[in-house]
């Protein structure tokens, strides 16, 4: 158990940058492999809801500022006078 542990703690940095900066890619990549094996592709239902959410919230985005800007120019117009 403790050689176990003592080959998933990561070295030091500080007393050994280069061995550390190794480890630290290694275990990344590990992790990177991991996680695309674990991954799915969506199915046509969830591709749907989440093309929507995203629509939604490219709308919102739009519309709030386009109501900013709408009153901004007024009040920009108001504040610096009109020439």
């Amino acid at each position: 158990m403790a050689a176990q542990r003592k080959k998933d703690t990561l070295p030091n940095i500080l007393d050994h940058p280069i061995d550390a900066s190794i480890a630290h890619v290694k275990k990344f990549s590990k992790d990177s492999y991991h996680l695309i094996m674990k991954c799915t592709k969506p199915d046509l239902k969830e591709f749907k809801k989440l093309a929507i959410a995203t629509s939604i919230g490219f709308l919102l985005m739009g519309f709030i500022g386009f109501f900013i800007r709408l009153i901004h120019i007024p009040i920009n117009n108001i504040i610096r006078g009109s020439s």
